[in-house]
C-alpha cells in the first residue's frame, strides 16, 4: 500500500512537471538587449495562416481558393497586429515604431517577394529588402476563417459561423542584422479569445504586454 502511495505521488509530481514545461509560451533570447539596443522600427510581415477544413467543407472548395482564403487570412492577422500596435503606441509604450504594413507588402511586391517565395528569404534579407531594424513573423491556424470578409462570405458555402473552438498562433521577432530569433510567444486559440481576427490578436497581445520586449515598463 506504501508503495503504491508512493508511485501515484512520483506520477502526480511528473504529470506536474510535464504541464509546467507544455504552459511556457514565451521565449526571449538571453543576448537581447545587446541585439536590438539600436532597434527602432520594426515591419510586421503578412502571416502564414492555415485553416483546418473538414472534408465536407473542403470538397465545396478549390484548392486556389483555399489558398487564397488563407493568404488573406495571413493579411489580417498583420492588419490586426499593426491595429494593436497602433493602439498602444499612441501611449507611448513601445521603444520602438512598426512600419505602416501597406508601405510593407508594397514593397515585398516590389521586390518580388511573395506569400509563395518568402521562406526562401533570411529574415537579415527581408530586414534589409524593408529598410527595418528586425521583422515580426508568425503563423495563425484555425478551424475557420477569422476575417470577417472571409468568413461571412464563405460562411454561404461551407457553414463557417461561430467561434473558433481550436487553433494556435504564434508570434516571432528576429534581428534584421544576425537574423537571430529575439522573441517568440506561442498560444492556443479557445472561444475565449473571440471570434474575430482583430479581438483575438488583440486579447493575445494584451496577456503577452507585460513580456514583450520593446514595452517601456521591461526597458
Amino acid at each position: 500500500m506504501k508503495r503504491t502511495s508512493i508511485f501515484l505521488a512520483l506520477f502526480a509530481l511528473l504529470l506536474s512537471f510535464g504541464a509546467s514545461a507544455q504552459t511556457r509560451e514565451i521565449y526571449t533570447n538571453p543576448a537581447f538587449a545587446t541585439l536590438a539596443k539600436s532597434h527602432k522600427t520594426l515591419a510586421i510581415l503578412p502571416f502564414e495562416a492555415t485553416i483546418g477544413l473538414r472534408p465536407n467543407q473542403q470538397k465545396n472548395l478549390t484548392p486556389e481558393r483555399i489558398k487564397e482564403m488563407e493568404k488573406n487570412e495571413g493579411l489580417a492577422v498583420q492588419s490586426a497586429l499593426q491595429t494593436y500596435f497602433l493602439k498602444v503606441s499612441s501611449k507611448d509604450d513601445f521603444t520602438v515604431s512598426f512600419q505602416d504594413a501597406a508601405t510593407t507588402n508594397a514593397m515585398l511586391m516590389k521586390n518580388n517577394i511573395t506569400a509563395e517565395n518568402i521562406k526562401s528569404f533570411t529574415p537579415a534579407e527581408l530586414s534589409k529588402v524593408l529598410g527595418v531594424d528586425g521583422v515580426i513573423t508568425g503563423t495563425f491556424s484555425t478551424d475557420k476563417p477569422m476575417s470577417d470578409g472571409a468568413s461571412l462570405a464563405l460562411g454561404l458555402v461551407v457553414g463557417f459561423y461561430g467561434a473558433t473552438n481550436s487553433g494556435k498562433t504564434a508570434i516571432n521577432i528576429y534581428d534584421g542584422t544576425s537574423g537571430e530569433l529575439l522573441w517568440k510567444y506561442e498560444k492556443s486559440l479557445s472561444r475565449g479569445l473571440g471570434s474575430d481576427t482583430n479581438t483575438i490578436i488583440t486579447t493575445i497581445m494584451r496577456k503577452a504586454s507585460k513580456k514583450f520586449p520593446y514595452a517601456k515598463l521591461n526597458s
